[in-house]
C-alpha cells in the first residue's frame, strides 16, 4: 500500500507539472497576441528606402522591417537563422555554405530562392551598397547548385563578415523586381518588396509611412502587431508630447530630444533605455574636408580638436549621454582588445591655448577683426541637437580666430553636397562602428572607400598608403592579439593626423510605451525587424 501511495503521489506530481507547464506556455502564447497598430517616431523622414543604397539612419529603421537578411543575432552578437536556416564555414575560412529556408516567399508572392540572395551580395551588396564594397571584398564567386544553397566562394577568410548578415546590413532583395532597371533610380526604391514581417503599403510623404502585416510571413503566427505607422513630426517638443499622450509609442536614435529623456522616464507609462544598440556603437564626429585649404594642413586640423571641448558638448548638448571619442573606433571593442585609449588626447584644460599655437604657427594670424579665415559649416539635419552642435562649432571656433557661417539643407541635399559633390569645410555627421570595424571603422579613413556618391563612406577624402596596409592586414588577421597591436597602430597615427575631429561615443534614449513588450529584443536596436513587439 504504501508503494502505491508513492506512486500514486508521484503519477499526481507529474500531472500538476504537465498542467502548470501546459498553462504557462497558454499563458505566453496569449500574451502575445495578434493585433495593435505600433506608432514609431522616425527622425528625421527618410529620403528613400532604399536600404540597399543608403544607411542613412532613418532609412534602415523602416526598411529593416521590410527586407530580411540570411541571419539575425542574439544580445551576446551571436549569429542565430533567419532566412539561413543554417550555415557552415570550411577549415580555411574561404567558403562559407547557406542552407537557404524552404518556403520563404516575397511580399508579391513569389518565392525567395539562391538566385536571390546570390542578386542581393553580387548585384547589389558588393556594389551599391556604402558599405557591402568592403565587407564582401573576399567573396570572389557565389555559387546556387539548387534553389536553397548559397555557397560563397572567398579569395580569404574573412571572420567579420558572418556580422554583416541582417536585414538592416545585407537585405535579400528580389531579383525579379530588382533586376531590371537601375538600381540607383528603380521605381521600387520607395515602394519596396521585401520577404520581412511587414509589408509597404503607404507613404504619406511629410506624416507617415504605413507598413502591414506580412500573412505570409515564414515564422508561423509572427509578426504579432497588425501594423507599424512611422510618423514624422519636425518639432521636438510635438514628438514628445506625443510619446506623453500615448499617440506615439516608440522612439529611438535621436527621435526623442535628449534632454527630454530623463523626464519622460518618470512617466509611468513609458520606459526609457539605452540598451539595443549592442551592434551600433555610434561615434560622433565633425567632418573636415581634408581637400579644401587650410584643412589640409594638419596643424589647422589638430588646432580645430583642440579648440572642441567633448565634455561640454555631451553635458549641455547631449544632456550627459555619451563618453567623450579618443579617435574613430567606440570602446566598446576594449573587451575584445581591438580598442586602445593610448593616443593623441585633444580633450585638456588648455585646448584653444594650444590651438591658437598652433595656428600661429602655421602662419594663419589673426586680422584687425581677429579672424584667421573663414570655414562654412554644414549642419546634419537630424534634429536640434545636431543644429545646437553647429552653433556650438561656431562659438568654439570663433575663439580660436575661425570664423564659421552655418548652412541648413534637407537630408537629400546634405548627403549629396558631403558624399557625392563633396562641397563643403565642415560638417557634422556619426558612422556606426557596428560590430566588427572593418564593416564599421575602415570606411571612415580607408582610401579605398572614397568613392564620391556613396554615403557614409570616407567623406574627409584623406588618404594614407601606411595607414591602408595596416587596415588592410588586420582585416585579415586571425590572431586577435596581433590584430589589437594593428588596430592600435591605425588609431594612433589617425589621432595625430586627425582627418575627423571625433567627438563623443553616442548613447541614444529610446522610449517604449509600456502597452508594447518584446520591442528592444535584438542588438541592433531600432533596426531590428520587430517581428517579435507585441500589444499587451
Amino acid at each position: 500500500m504504501k508503494s502505491s501511495r508513492r506512486a500514486f503521489t508521484g503519477m499526481a506530481g507529474a500531472l500538476l507539472a504537465a498542467v502548470t507547464l501546459t498553462l504557462t506556455l497558454s499563458n505566453a502564447v496569449m500574451a502575445q497576441k495578434q493585433g495593435g497598430t505600433m506608432v514609431m517616431i522616425v527622425q528625421p523622414e527618410p529620403p528613400t528606402l532604399a536600404s540597399y543604397l543608403s544607411t542613412s539612419g532613418p532609412i534602415g529603421q523602416v526598411a529593416a522591417k521590410i527586407y530580411d537578411g540570411l541571419l539575425e543575432y542574439d544580445t551576446t552578437l551571436k549569429p542565430q537563422p533567419s532566412l539561413a536556416e543554417s550555415w557552415t564555414v570550411s577549415p580555411d575560412g574561404k567558403t562559407i555554405t547557406f542552407k537557404i529556408r524552404q518556403g520563404v516567399k516575397f511580399h508579391d508572392g513569389q518565392p525567395l530562392t539562391a538566385e536571390d540572395v546570390r542578386f542581393s551580395i553580387m548585384d547589389v551588396a558588393k556594389v551599391t551598397h556604402p558599405r557591402g564594397p568592403n565587407t564582401f571584398a573576399a567573396v570572389t564567386e557565389v555559387q546556387t547548385p539548387d534553389d536553397h544553397t548559397v555557397i560563397l566562394k572567398l579569395s580569404e577568410a574573412a571572420p567579420y563578415m558572418m556580422m554583416a548578415f541582417s536585414g538592416y546590413e545585407t537585405p535579400i532583395i528580389p531579383k525579379h523586381i530588382f533586376g531590371k532597371g537601375d538600381l540607383r533610380t528603380h521605381p521600387n526604391a520607395n515602394n519596396p518588396i521585401g520577404s520581412g514581417p511587414f509589408m509597404f503599403t503607404e507613404w504619406k510623404k511629410g506624416q507617415y509611412i504605413r507598413l502591414d502585416r506580412n500573412p505570409n510571413y515564414w515564422k508561423k503566427g509572427q509578426p504579432y502587431l497588425d501594423r507599424i505607422a512611422a510618423r514624422f513630426i519636425a518639432d521636438p517638443s510635438t514628438r514628445t508630447a506625443a510619446l506623453e499622450k500615448g499617440e506615439a509609442h516608440f522612439a529611438a536614435m535621436g527621435a526623442v530630444p535628449f534632454n527630454d529623456a530623463k523626464k519622460l522616464a518618470e512617466d509611468p507609462n513609458l520606459t526609457v533605455t539605452t540598451k539595443g544598440h549592442e551592434m551600433i556603437s555610434p561615434v560622433s564626429e565633425l567632418l573636415l574636408n581634408t581637400k579644401n585649404k587650410p584643412l589640409d594642413d594638419k596643424r589647422v586640423r589638430q588646432a580645430i580638436a583642440y579648440a572642441m571641448d567633448r565634455q561640454f558638448i555631451i553635458d549641455n548638448i547631449w544632456f550627459g549621454y555619451g563618453e567623450p571619442a579618443t579617435g574613430p573606433m567606440s570602446s566598446n571593442f576594449a573587451p575584445s582588445g581591438l580598442y586602445t585609449a593610448n593616443v593623441k588626447k585633444y580633450q585638456v584644460s588648455n585646448g584653444v591655448e594650444i590651438a591658437n599655437q598652433l595656428l600661429d604657427d602655421a602662419g594663419y594670424k589673426k586680422d584687425a577683426n581677429g579672424v584667421r579665415f573663414e570655414l562654412m559649416h554644414d549642419s546634419l539635419p537630424y534634429g536640434q541637437e545636431w543644429t545646437r552642435f553647429g552653433e556650438y562649432t561656431q562659438q568654439a571656433l570663433g575663439k580660436i580666430g575661425i570664423k564659421v557661417t552655418i548652412r541648413q539643407e534637407d537630408v537629400a541635399r546634405w548627403l549629396k553636397r558631403t558624399y557625392t559633390d563633396h562641397d563643403f569645410d565642415t560638417t557634422a555627421n556619426y558612422l556606426y562602428n557596428l560590430s566588427d570595424p572593418v564593416i564599421g571603422v575602415h570606411r571612415a579613413v580607408h582610401s579605398a572607400t572614397i568613392k564620391p556618391g556613396t554615403v557614409f563612406t570616407n567623406g574627409s577624402y584623406w588618404s594614407d598608403p601606411k595607414t591602408d596596409a595596416l587596415l588592410n592586414r588586420a582585416k585579415v588577421e586571425p590572431d586577435a592579439s596581433q590584430r589589437g597591436a594593428l588596430y592600435a597602430e591605425v588609431l594612433t597615427f589617425v589621432a595625430e593626423e586627425i582627418p575627423i575631429v571625433w567627438i563623443h561615443e553616442m548613447n541614444f534614449p529610446t522610449v517604449v510605451n509600456n502597452q508594447y513588450a518584446d520591442v528592444m529584443v535584438s542588438p541592433l536596436g531600432v533596426y531590428s525587424n520587430f517581428d517579435r513587439a507585441y500589444m499587451k
